[in-house]
């Protein structure tokens, strides 16, 4: 494909952290019976009255400043005219020429990604289709209204690759900032993608297709990559590329026409008669920067400079900020960052998915966390032990040192203590020793593990092979 050009823009749709809709004062709950949180406003019912949400508006701005968009000081919203069963006024209030902001980008693996607007808008109804019950389809409003932010893209991504890597960093901006949870699968982070391709020698760009129904990183790397190659071969055959709306069909892992591609032209933008146009205090934009702090990838450079953690380190660490937080916090009972940050990594990261909690409402403080790490480093309790208290303590709240000295679990690293437990392995394990001695090296692991399971993973396992091994060169048989 060296002789073509990949040209991709993405449209994401983040939903935001308010307690209200876009344009009225129901509830943005997920997960509620269809239809409960619904009034006259987000149904479209005649007479009823739009009220614009302000928190939408501060945390559009936020986006803006963190992507490092300019804030328009006045905009407007415009009726966006089109029919769609979940969309019952036969318009969506959204915004266009004079959004809330404009020309921003975001650096990605090196790369500066232009963002052309960020404009708000609501949400249209979810439509669900039951071929089971006779091919009926069903419309559940809630999320009619729900307060959108769409992110609009220069056409500057050239790969599927760089398209998921831009998404990556976007949701990692937008999360660590507060505006979004961002969690593809309840449909609070969406994208659409454009995408064309071309002969490098032409100087016109490529005919463009919209690919829609994109809810995973994986779909949209997968679809961009099938319409990528579709497209590539219908340019090779010499056949034509038609503008048009396709779906991504996970089941077949192929794109599927849906209807021609609208134009801007084809939507009838025209100011919404009901809101009056915006215009935003400066202090109202300073306060909201403020809001901001530090964001994740001068953390994350802050993070590889001042605890000396490699690029990856301080990248896991950062994608979130409850996790950049909580490493700094149990820093602040234990100062060594390399070990903290790979208890966090190898443990703490797979209970919080597992348990689907964060690290600000888990029962293991940073504090107890900090007590494990410490005490396994300093050779009170074994690594083992250590695991299996972190979970406890994640699960209960118990604190670690407690337990420690309640239920003696203090590592046995006595070598008179040792020798025996040793020597009595060795006597009942007699066929692992010939083993061993024969060059089975991996029976000294099963050894080792016999001797922890006796103590109760309290044995120092270390000094359990130091032993082990110079008993068994010594002969190990009686």
């Amino acid at each position: 494909m060296d002789e073509f050009q990949t040209i991709i823009g993405l449209e994401v749709h983040v939903e935001l952290f308010t307690d209200s809709k876009m344009f009225c004062s129901c509830s943005t709950k997920f997960g509620q019976q269809p239809n409960t949180q619904v009034c006259p406003v987000c149904l479209g019912l005649p007479g009823a009255l739009p009220v614009v949400n302000e928190k939408a508006i501060e945390l559009c701005i936020k986006t803006g400043i963190a992507t490092n968009c300019k804030i328009n000081h006045e905009f407007v919203f415009v009726r966006k005219s089109y029919f769609y069963p979940d969309l019952p006024k036969n318009f969506q209030i959204s915004q266009y020429k004079d959004p809330v902001a404009v020309s921003g980008y975001i650096v990605v693996k090196g790369n500066k990604i232009g963002i052309t607007r960020i404009h708000l808008e609501e949400d249209t109804g979810k439509l669900i289709h039951d071929e089971r019950a006779g091919n009926w389809s069903y419309i559940d409003f809630n999320r009619s209204g729900i307060p959108l932010m769409e992110i609009v893209t220069q056409p500057e991504i050239s790969s599927p690759d760089q398209a998921v890597d831009f998404l990556m960093e976007l949701k990692r901006i937008i999360s660590y900032i507060g505006v979004s949870d961002c969690i593809m699968e309840e449909g609070s982070l969406r994208c659409d993608a454009n995408i064309s391709v071309k002969r490098k020698a032409d100087s016109k760009l490529g005919v463009k297709v919209e690919v829609k129904n994109l809810n995973s990183f994986r779909s949209v790397k997968r679809a961009l990559a099938y319409e990528q190659q579709r497209m590539t071969d219908l340019l090779k055959s010499g056949q034509p590329i038609i503008q048009e709306t396709r779906l991504w069909n996970e089941s077949l892992q192929i794109t599927e026409g849906m209807r021609t591609k609208e134009e801007a032209h084809d939507y009838r933008y025209f100011p919404e008669p009901d809101i009056l146009p915006f215009k935003i205090d400066p202090e109202i934009i300073k306060k909201v920067s403020e809001e901001i702090g530090e964001l994740p990838v001068v953390r994350e450079q802050r993070f590889i400079q001042q605890y000396q953690l490699t690029e990856y380190d301080a990248s896991l660490l950062t994608s979130e900020k409850s996790i950049a937080d909580y490493f700094e916090n149990v820093l602040v009972y234990y100062n060594k960052p390399k070990q903290v940050s790979n208890w966090i990594q190898t443990e703490l990261l797979a209970l919080l998915k597992e348990n689907h909690c964060t690290a600000t409402n888990c029962n293991l403080s940073p504090n107890f966390l900090a007590k494990i790490v410490k005490m396994v480093d300093q050779g009170i309790i074994s690594n083992t032990v250590g695991k299996e208290l972190l979970k406890e303590s994640f699960l209960t709240g118990i604190d670690p040192e407690n337990a420690v000295k309640e239920r003696n679990l203090v590592q046995i690293s006595g070598a008179e203590e040792l020798e025996e437990i040793v020597e009595q392995t060795i006597k009942e394990n007699q066929p692992a020793v010939n083993d061993y001695q024969s060059g089975k090296s991996q029976a000294l692991g099963f050894l080792i593990g016999q001797i922890m399971r006796k103590t109760k993973n309290k044995a120092n396992p270390q000094i359990v092979r130091e032993i082990l091994q110079k008993k068994l060169s010594e002969g190990g048989k009686e």
